[in-house]
């Protein structure tokens, strides 16, 4: 009965990691998509700054989009792969497309302090699940976030 006891807290386990990668792939789909829209419709006397900045992250989220959906593959999982997911799932919002480039800005530092923390619950259920690999790559993805984020609120002063 133990066995079947812990298999089960097992499988619960793994279902939350899975829920909350999924909840990852679909916030950096949503996040690629607004960075985009920052990059494309920056405009101001930073816009040379912001346009290259914006292309970089929008590669680094797309980069560890990609990680994490095939990190889920990898433990069994099933990573969302539709818009309609992404959206359903999601808890990071679409630009409004009215933001100037202040807002733009305080916009990712927000969306990337939401990641932070769904990347921290990720690497504690992958802990508890002795899933060191996981735990590790979200480890350094929470590393690059918190360098991001430093950057961005320098920029805001």
């Amino acid at each position: 009965m133990a066995k079947a006891d812990s298999k089960s807290a097992s499988k619960a386990s793994k279902t939350s990691l899975e829920q909350v990668l999924n909840e990852q792939v679909a916030n950096l789909n949503v996040l690629y998509v607004k960075i985009h829209n920052y990059h494309w419709y920056v405009k101001g006397e930073n816009f040379f700054t912001l346009h290259v900045k914006f292309e970089e992250l929008y590669n680094d989220v797309t980069e560890k989009m990609d990680a994490i959906a095939e990190r889920l593959l990898t433990i069994k999982g099933s990573p969302a792969a539709t818009m309609k997911e992404y959206l359903e799932i999601a808890t990071i919002q679409e630009a409004t497309g009215k933001e100037d480039e202040r807002a733009m800005v305080q916009a990712l530092v927000e969306d990337f302090a939401t990641l932070s923390e769904s990347f921290q619950e990720g690497i504690e259920l992958a802990d508890k699940e002795g899933d060191e690999a996981t735990a590790d790559l979200l480890t350094g993805f929470k590393g690059d976030l918190e360098k991001h984020m430093w950057m961005l609120r320098t920029y805001l002063g």
